[in-house]
């Protein structure tokens, strides 16, 4: 991948398949752990342990550049943004042949593997739980959305965004941006051809400027846990708000729903008992 822009993937280790538990009277095999040492310890059914997840020999593993390879961004189920050691870090770790060969990339083979990114190209995608901590992984990780124009189901929950209205994603069908800081619809990116979205545990205090989604074939909104959830006629203020939505906050529309919220002139009004 580009040099200023790496992923990494855990996708499991094959090497756990070719140890299984013998046969009755066999001895038992298991695949081997790292221990807290790095080193390999055998475990047996007595040992206590649970078992180890496919990516445990990955656990100790900080950074490694994987070079001549085909994968491509839009193969990726989980990518994570994240920046490459400094050169520093690199001189002081012995790794010069590393730092050699970042200086030599030429600006053709740069191009040649953003291209192999290939986000272009990428019809479903999760970056959930980027743990975005510094500038690097937010340009990056922008720079990314901007690139995804045939994205049609789209994860960034927990990512603590607060303003994608800059982005546009004109195939997406499925968002979910649960778990963010969003105040506001306005904040939301544009979203043409959205058919489920969910909002969930963010911060929308109100429903003013849901208006935007009035035009598009929106039949699923998830609004749970947002302050708006709780201001009156809610379901009737959102449904008459959104003409194809069929489903709120995973509930059927209810006939009830259907009715126009009434108006209360007093409702602003505060009555002292």
């Amino acid at each position: 991948m580009n040099d200023s822009f790496k992923l990494f993937e855990v996708i499991g280790n094959p090497a756990f398949s070719e140890h299984t538990l013998g046969t009755e009277g066999d001895t038992h095999t298991v695949p081997p752990v790292l221990s807290q040492t790095r080193g390999l310890i055998g475990q047996n059914c007595d040992s206590g342990l649970s078992s180890p997840l496919p990516s445990d020999s990955f656990k100790y593993l900080s950074w490694r550049d994987l070079e001549e390879h085909d994968v491509r961004g839009n193969q990726l189920r989980c990518p994570r943004v994240r920046e490459g050691p400094s050169e520093e870090e690199l001189f002081f770790r012995g790794e010069e042949h590393t730092l050699k060969k970042r200086k030599e990339v030429t600006e053709t083979e740069k191009w040649q593997k953003k291209l192999q990114e290939n986000w272009e190209n990428c019809a479903e995608l999760n970056l959930s739980f980027q743990d975005l901590g510094d500038l690097y992984q937010v340009e990056n990780f922008n720079n990314i959305l901007r690139r995804l124009i045939r994205v049609e189901k789209l994860w960034l929950v927990d990512n603590s965004l607060t303003d994608l209205s800059a982005i546009r994603l004109p195939r997406c069908k499925e968002l979910n941006v649960s778990k963010n800081h969003f105040t506001s619809f306005k904040q939301l990116p544009k979203i043409p051809q959205i058919q489920h979205l969910s909002l969930a545990e963010n911060n929308i205090m109100t429903l003013s400027g849901i208006s935007a989604l009035r035009h598009t074939p929106l039949e699923s909104l998830i609004l749970k846990r947002n302050p708006c959830e709780f201001q009156e006629n809610y379901r009737q203020l959102v449904f008459s708000s959104l003409p194809n939505l069929k489903t709120l906050d995973g509930v059927p529309q209810m006939p009830e729903d259907c009715s126009p919220p009434e108006i209360n002139f007093l409702s602003k009004m505060c009555t002292i008992l």
